[in-house]
């Protein structure tokens, strides 16, 4: 699966990700590097399957429904590496089966 990282999730999550089989690149890697949300995701569902963000706003600012790429939020304490790592293992399995134009979270919401 080819997946995209938003600008707020830190570089070094991608390799978690791309140990498991996956193609990952961040946003800046892809060219996408300050672009708004609206432009990022219709540049990204062109070469990218899922986008990988912490910005759990984004569902109520964008339209999923129609797109091709999916969105996965991380939710945890911060955007710290160490907060984020011990969601890798539930993220994995949540790619395993995300739909096109899907929204799914991992995490704790109330973080």
């Amino acid at each position: 699966m080819r997946l995209l990282f938003d600008e707020c999730v830190p570089r070094k999550l991608k390799f978690h990700f791309a140990v498991a089989g996956h193609e990952c690149q961040t946003a800046r890697e892809a060219g996408f590097g300050g672009a708004t949300n609206g432009k990022l995701l219709a540049q990204a569902e062109l070469l990218f399957d899922v986008l990988i963000t912490i910005d759990g706003n984004i569902r109520y600012q964008q339209t999923f429904k129609d797109r091709q790429i999916s969105l996965l939020v991380l939710r945890a304490a911060s955007n710290d590496i160490s907060d984020l790592t011990p969601l890798v293992t539930e993220a994995l399995l949540v790619l395993k089966s995300i739909q096109p134009g899907q929204i799914m979270e991992v995490g704790h919401p109330e973080n």
